[in-house]
């Protein structure tokens, strides 16, 4: 069974696992399943907006379709999110990634 699937049986006992969904979403992208993954994420910064790490895929994959303000906002997002909660790591890579959009 490939990964996806996997996942996605996963997810049928807790469809609002945020791990899981960030997994899928990851997969998703692997596969060129870009708007499932854009879903995922989205879905996952609504529910769970402390959810640091999906912050810097979705806007990853808004940069590489071409969304660069809409990636822009969620840097900026993910960079507050990350201050709060002291992951300096999470916010480097954010604003690292953020400064790299806006000045490039």
């Amino acid at each position: 069974m490939d990964r996806i699937q996997k996942l996605k049986e996963y997810l049928q006992a807790n469809d609002k696992d945020s791990f899981l969904q960030h997994a899928l979403a990851l997969e998703y992208i692997k596969t060129g399943g870009e708007e499932e993954a854009k879903k995922l994420f989205i879905e996952i910064l609504l529910r769970e907006p402390t959810y640091v790490g999906s912050y810097y895929h979705l806007a990853k994959l808004l940069e590489r379709t071409g969304e660069k303000e809409k990636a822009i906002n969620i840097y900026e997002k993910g960079m507050i999110q990350a201050k709060k909660a002291g992951d300096n790591h999470s916010y480097n890579e954010l604003q690292g990634a953020f400064e790299e959009l806006v000045y490039e």
